[in-house]
């Protein structure tokens, strides 16, 4: 791979035709149009925080270096940058008068408002570029190196530069854009930051049956410019999980795999009332401790507790309950274990070490039994185990 390193460009040079998609959020061109701000591979800006934006700017008024810039040079005679997008599209967006920075008194200050000397140290600030030339893979492989440093690239936007191509610009354009109705739409069901790609790595996860088959999904569809069967799955399975519900928690909704409830139970009538009722019930009591299994319970008819991770009796309950089991049990020469004392005779007297012993709702806790010692009783495993939640 060659390398050629240019110091006589500067900030004024690059913001010559310096293009910002606001709704997208991505600086596109620059350079008199002959700089590519944001190629496929590039993550989206994600330094327009009032922070790093400002933190760029505020390093050209002080006469600090930017650091390195890498450029590739590009078929079609153009640049792309592989490096240093989120400083370029922050300068570029201050010039451009997008934001504004505090002065020395806290006053905000756009770049057209600032004194002459100021605005010519930012503009005549010269930078420093290396423009690669190469193959692809090896430009690629550049691109993961110098991404270590600084704000790593998530696994998603890694895929994104390897799989560049059409499907993925198509994609983006979809799954990755923090101003669409969609984003605004479905914010309780999915987590993660839509601009680090989380929304898109969640499409393609679900239409690819895993997020392990991504990369595999995304090398067969790379050059395909149309993402409508991705938009298709991804809506279908989140209009269902909407439907569920006349009022959404995020408590219970956010982030579950909605994909594999979707396929398990989407053939299946619920009444939306009566199950946002049963969520927000759950939701309410003390006895859960996963929030996140909610949903899955109640799909699933609200048999099996293990979702809810559900309160457990305490050590101190279980040894008060056990002591009094045994003491009445020994008094009345019957077995510790009040079903082994009513059951065949190899086991009616048996006295049961603590160890051997599990604590259990006598009123099921999924059928409104509490976990207080009220409603304790201390079982052998074999029944136990084999009650449930009768």
């Amino acid at each position: 791979m060659k390398t050629t390193l240019h110091t006589e460009i500067t900030v004024a040079d690059i913001c010559k035709g310096f293009v910002y998609n606001e709704y997208e959020g991505k600086g596109l061109f620059g350079l008199d149009g002959r700089l590519v701000i944001q190629p496929e591979y590039q993550r989206n800006y994600i330094y327009a925080d009032g922070k790093r934006d400002v933190a760029v700017v505020e390093s050209l008024l002080k006469g600090y270096p930017l650091g390195l810039l890498y450029f590739v040079a590009a078929p079609d005679r153009r640049w792309e940058v592989l490096d240093g997008q989120q400083r370029i599209t922050s300068f570029g967006r201050f010039v451009s008068g997008k934001f504004a920075v505090r002065d020395e008194n806290g006053m905000e200050q756009y770049f057209s408002g600032l004194a002459e000397n100021l605005r010519r140290r930012i503009v005549e600030a010269p930078l420093t570029i290396y423009v690669c030339e190469g193959e692809e893979s090896e430009i690629k492989e550049w691109f993961r190196t110098i991404n270590i440093a600084g704000v790593p690239l998530v696994q998603q936007e890694l895929l994104n530069s390897v799989y560049s191509g059409p499907f993925v610009t198509a994609a983006k354009e979809v799954f990755s854009n923090s101003s669409s109705a969609l984003v605004q739409k479905w914010r309780d069901f999915l987590s993660g930051d839509v601009k680090r790609q989380a929304w898109l790595e969640t499409a393609l996860a679900w239409a690819a049956g895993g997020k392990e088959k991504i990369g595999g999904y995304m090398g067969e569809h790379r050059f395909e410019t149309d993402v409508s069967p991705l938009k298709t799955f991804f809506l279908s399975v989140l209009d269902w999980a909407d439907g569920l519900f006349t009022r959404v928690d995020p408590r219970a909704t956010k982030g579950l795999d909605w994909a594999r409830l979707y396929e398990a139970h989407h053939a299946s009538p619920y009444s939306p009332e009566a199950f946002t009722t049963k969520v927000e019930e759950l939701l309410d009591d003390p006895c859960v401790k996963d929030e996140k299994g909610i949903v899955e319970y109640v799909l699933g008819g609200c048999e099996d507790a293990r979702l809810l991770n559900v309160r457990v009796f305490s050590d101190a309950v279980k040894k008060t309950v056990y002591a009094r089991q045994t003491a009445e049990a020994k008094k009345a020469g019957a077995s510790n274990c009040p079903l082994c004392a009513i059951g065949p005779k190899a086991n009616r007297a048996k006295i049961w070490t603590l160890a051997e012993m599990d604590a259990d709702h006598v009123a099921a806790w999924s059928k409104g039994g509490a976990t207080d010692i009220s409603n304790c009783q201390m079982l052998c495993r074999t029944h136990n185990r084999a009650k449930g939640n009768r």
